[in-house]
Parts: structure tokens; C-alpha cells; sequence
């Protein structure tokens, strides 16, 4: 039977465990979206994960607007992450660079006053977290089809970018109501061109961003992130079923390392923008390896390796009081608890001052 404690092959990357460490925004990059010494230290003590997915990371100004968040489109950036992926590197890890752009959900604020780019011309809900506190979001323009090379260009040399900073590869992050998600689902886009109607163009979009980032560091160092279940910011689709069965055979045809579903446990009972759980149909349209994340125990992540749903789990919340989370699995220790009311300031509290499991505490 598979454990979460059995190695695994993740593309060209080898893991000791199958308990990987779920992207997590904590905004402890500088004003310029640089990332700190902090991190190197914050990442390092979660190094025995079998694999860390890094927070997401903006590809480029256009596509970052959450404040402290970090980048990797200028030198500064790059010698940063260099110096977190040196120290998981170091620690015995293996980490990989969460590739970012979000879309409508940009303030104008992060970019001199200029408009947000979508899928069609919308305006998410709710507010921006900014320099100056949390602002309305704007309406977005629509990307027009001739700004699109440029956009993929930045993908790739995002991709270069994450591999001149020494991570073991990358993710796309398609998910959460940020832009190619914009562009995935019939709420957030009316296109009439060829980014826009039918599923296929829909998928456009995501296919040709995972075909410029596999041309950059390979296959088998490319993965995508998707919530198909999800209602994020404003993001939905009215038969998502579908559309992700779709997306999962065209990620599978081209051939990429992995693919990370976030679907919340369902109660059951379906309330406004909850659906039925849709990782079982993607994991029968996807051919490749397939992680499963969204607030797991011990006995529930093992019941999805038994079950073979899932080849690996991602503990996000797990991680944050618990940099030691795969040894205290293993072991049954107790679990430390996180302080949600330090997930997004900059200082270490909250952050890299959680210990290692000691006996007696935690």
C-alpha cells in the first residue's frame, strides 16, 4: 500500500516523501518584491518536505499586486530566491518556483495608475491589499490578442529567471481567480476571438503558457495548479465539469511533471458556487502525477494514496507551525497551531520562529 512516507518520482526531481508543502503567499518580500533572509531561513526549516511548492511568485509588475509579495523579473529578485533555494538545497530539500500573474486583481497602485489586464473588461469584488490598506478593485481592459506574445514571453523568462535562481523547476499557477483562470472560466470571460467561447478557446491560454514554460526548462520540470471546484474572486464557471476534464487531457498530452488540484472537502450539501468534487474525474483525464491539497490530516491524505486518487499531498496551514510537519506525521506527534493573525505581516513572529517538535512540546 502507498504512504505518504514512500519516495516518488516528480519528473526529472526524485522526493523522499510524498508530503509536499502547498504554496503559501506570507509577505515577507521588501516593497520591491524582493525576497529576505528571513525566507532562506523559513524555507530551509521546511526543507524535509518531499517537495516545496514556493509561494507564488509575480512573473512580472503587470502581473503583482499584492503587497510584499515577491517577483522574479529583475536581477535583485533573482539573487534573492538564489539565496532561499541555496538554503533548502543545502538543508537536504527540493523546491520549485510558483509562477504567478493575477490579473484583474492588480491595483492600479502597483502599476503607476495603469489599468489591470483580464480575460474580457470586469471588475473583481471586493478589495485589494495595498501599501496604502485595502482599496476597490478596478476594472480590468481586456488583454488584446497582440499583447499576448508579450505575456508569454514573460512566462518564459520568468521560467529562466526561477532556474538562474537554482529552483528544481516550476508551477503555473492556473488557479484561484488570477488570470489564466480569468481566461479558463465562461464568469470572467466573453471573449469572441479565439481566447474565448468554446472550452477549447478558453483553454488557449493556459495551453499556450504550459507549451512556452515546457520550451524553457522541459516537461518534466513544468506543473500547473488548478481549483476546479472553487468560486475564488469573483471566478466561476457555470458547468466546470467539463472544462476541467478538458484541461486535464490537454495538460496530459503534454506531458508535464505534475498537476495540483486545491479542492475543499464538500459536506455534501451545495450551496452558491459549491459543485461536487471533480479531482476524481481529472484524476481518470490525467495521465501524470497528480497531488491533492486542501486542509488534510494524517488519516484523510493516507486515505487518498490507499484509494489511489492521489500520488502525493500538499499541507499548506500544516506547514506554517510545523516546519518539521513530515516528521511529526510519521510519528503521530502533536501538531502545533498557527496564528492566522501573522500570515501576511513581515516580521519573523509567526513565521520562522515555530520549533521543531521537542518532547513535551511543540
Amino acid at each position: 500500500m502507498t504512504t505518504l512516507f514512500d519516495p516518488l518520482a516528480v519528473g526529472a526531481l526524485r522526493v523522499p516523501n510524498r508530503i509536499f508543502m502547498a504554496p503559501m503567499t506570507r509577505a515577507r518580500g521588501t516593497r520591491e518584491h524582493v525576497p529576505t533572509a528571513m525566507m532562506a531561513d523559513y524555507y530551509a526549516q521546511r526543507a524535509s518536505a518531499g517537495l516545496i511548492i514556493s509561494e507564488a511568485i509575480g512573473i512580472s509588475q503587470q502581473g503583482l499586486g499584492w503587497a510584499y509579495a515577491t517577483g522574479i523579473w529583475s536581477a535583485e529578485q533573482i539573487a534573492g530566491w538564489r539565496l532561499v533555494t541555496e538554503a533548502v538545497h543545502a538543508a537536504g530539500g527540493r523546491i520549485i518556483a510558483q509562477l504567478w500573474h493575477m490579473g484583474r486583481v492588480v491595483h492600479p497602485s502597483f502599476l503607476d495608475g495603469a489599468q489591470p489586464v483580464s480575460a474580457s473588461v470586469t471588475t473583481a469584488p471586493g478589495q485589494a491589499h495595498t501599501y496604502s490598506g485595502k482599496q476597490p478593485y478596478t476594472q480590468a481592459r481586456a488583454l488584446p490578442i497582440a499583447e499576448i506574445p508579450a505575456l508569454l514571453e514573460d512566462f518564459r523568462q520568468a521560467a529562466r529567471n526561477a532556474t538562474q535562481a537554482g529552483f528544481d523547476g516550476v508551477q503555473i499557477h492556473a488557479a484561484n481567480g488570477y488570470l489564466i483562470d480569468q481566461f479558463l472560466r465562461d464568469s470572467g470571460n466573453f471573449r469572441d476571438d479565439a481566447y474565448g467561447g468554446s472550452i477549447d478557446n478558453r483553454i488557449r491560454l493556459l495551453r499556450e503558457v504550459t507549451e512556452a514554460v515546457i520550451d524553457t526548462v522541459g516537461a518534466d520540470r513544468t506543473g500547473v495548479r488548478l481549483t476546479p471546484s472553487s468560486y475564488d474572486q469573483g471566478v466561476r464557471d457555470s458547468d466546470p465539469e467539463p472544462l476541467f476534464v478538458r484541461v486535464a487531457q490537454t495538460l496530459s498530452a503534454l506531458g508535464i511533471a505534475h498537476l495540483e488540484l486545491r479542492e475543499p472537502p464538500l459536506d455534501g450539501t451545495f450551496g452558491a458556487g459549491e459543485r461536487p468534487a471533480i479531482a476524481p474525474l481529472i484524476r481518470q483525464a490525467f495521465n501524470g502525477l497528480l497531488i491533492l491539497n486542501s486542509d488534510y490530516d494524517l488519516a484523510r491524505a493516507q486515505a487518498e494514496l490507499a484509494a489511489g486518487n492521489a500520488d502525493a499531498i500538499a499541507f499548506g496551514r500544516a506547514f506554517i507551525a510545523n516546519p518539521d510537519l513530515p516528521q511529526r506525521l510519521l510519528n503521530e506527534l502533536p501538531l502545533a497551531k498557527d496564528d492566522a493573525s501573522t500570515w501576511f505581516t513581515q516580521g519573523v513572529e509567526g513565521y520562522a520562529d515555530y520549533p521543531p517538535f521537542t518532547h513535551g512540546r511543540s
